[in-house]
């Protein structure tokens, strides 16, 4: 018999290089943060989903449609730590967390991509989302992920202690939706665009050239992926102000950069303690608020 309670986490997560091309059958090296998650927790008993909360009311009705019905009589006690609409991954992160939960206590199984796969439906089909698989898998993993969306998709998980320290940095101010960009960004790749395929496809090599550095114990290799992974992006679509003061405040310092989401935050690829506390120190100066390295989670 399945218990009556069942919780779930996700974190939050960080790209690497590659992004934004998961959408276009590109790829993208990721991390997850484990200084920041999702909570949630189930129980039986009349439905409490709050209302201001579509993604939680979506997942709920997901998984009752696709799994068990008797999921739409559950409460839903949720909370986040993870900073909102900075490219973080914070809603993917609540659908994930609540359907672990949803799952536990309903003793249903998913794989990690099935779970990817559940929580990109829940935004995109539930919603109307413009998203990608890239914040789900990554989420479902855990960890250091490699993404390959040609062709036939496929999921690599890498040792995340191949990664040099990381320096991630956010500014309020500049967080945005997501969909906003994406939705635009389809758009024009639709209709053909001149150059813009080009730089999808050459974003996407980025992600291979990360993944085959950080193996090959490259960091200087790995370093110039991810600062190619933002030039290319300003190709694409225009950057924020406040993002590109960040990244060139990293990159003052000697530390590549490279856009963590859709906007607001960066990562910053240091070369060691003694860069990081001044890569730090530089972000701190731009008003961003920061968060040094940590184990990966």
């Amino acid at each position: 018999m399945s218990a009556a309670r069942g919780s779930g986490r996700a974190l939050a997560r960080a790209a690497l290089a590659g992004n934004p091309s998961d959408l276009y059958g590109g790829a993208v090296l990721a991390v997850t943060r484990p200084e920041w998650s999702a909570q949630a927790t189930v129980e039986d008993g009349d439905a409490a989903i709050s209302p201001d909360n579509p993604l939680v009311a979506a997942t709920v009705r997901r998984f009752a449609r696709a799994h068990e019905p008797a999921a739409l009589g559950v409460r839903v006690d949720w909370s986040t730590s993870i900073p909102q609409r900075v490219g973080l991954g914070s809603s993917s992160a609540l659908v994930i967390a609540v359907t672990r939960a949803l799952c536990e206590r309903f003793a249903t199984a998913l794989s990690a991509e099935q779970l990817a796969e559940f929580a990109l439906a829940v935004e995109a089909e539930e919603l109307g989302i413009v998203a990608g698989l890239q914040d789900r898998v990554a989420q479902a993993f855990e960890g250091l992920t490699y993404m390959d969306f040609g062709g036939e998709r496929s999921y690599e998980s890498l040792d995340p202690g191949l990664l040099p320290p990381l320096v991630v940095a956010w500014r309020a101010d500049a967080a945005g939706h997501s969909g906003n960009l994406h939705q635009a960004l389809r758009a024009r790749l639709a209709r053909g665009e001149p150059g813009l395929v080009e730089t999808v496809a050459e974003l996407a090599q980025t992600a291979h050239g990360a993944r085959a550095a950080l193996l090959a114990g490259d960091a200087p290799g790995f370093a110039a992926c991810v600062d190619r992974s933002v030039d290319l992006r300003g190709r694409m679509v225009g950057l924020d102000p406040l993002c590109v003061e960040m990244v060139q405040a990293a990159r003052s310092c000697g530390a590549a950069a490279n856009y963590t989401g859709s906007g607001g935050a960066i990562v910053a690829v240091c070369d060691g303690r003694g860069q990081v506390e001044s890569v730090v120190s530089a972000l701190q100066a731009v008003g961003a608020s920061v968060a040094p390295p940590k184990s990966v989670g």
